[in-house]
């Protein structure tokens, strides 16, 4: 349900900003810091980031565009067989790609 600017500021009006902080402090003091949530990165991710390459550099040499590129990264799309293998490479083996690519 969207909230319009008028119920925002009668609803912040009505808030003690500084009980919340205070509360909140108190809660992480006594180890209540609510979920954690982990995100697993997707492969392509790990092998970029292994690899220690920029986006750019990184869909260079996977002779993709950045934009493709950061399609795998977000999982809206999925690499190709082929470009899976060499992600695979850029995983397990990132000196191999500045080897060959420097």
């Amino acid at each position: 349900m969207a909230i319009n600017e008028k119920d925002l500021v009668e609803r912040n009006s009505k808030r003690d900003v500084w009980q919340e902080t205070l509360d909140a402090v108190r809660e992480v003091k006594a180890g209540n810091m609510g979920r954690i949530e982990t995100v697993e990165l997707l492969p392509v991710v790990e092998a970029r980031q292994k690899a220690g390459l920029s986006q750019s550099r990184f869909a260079e040499l996977l002779g993709v565009s950045v934009r493709t590129l950061q399609d795998w990264e977000q999982g809206r799309r999925k690499p190709s067989r082929a470009a899976m293998s060499l992600i695979q490479i850029a995983m397990q083996r990132p000196d191999v790609l500045h080897e060959v690519f420097g």
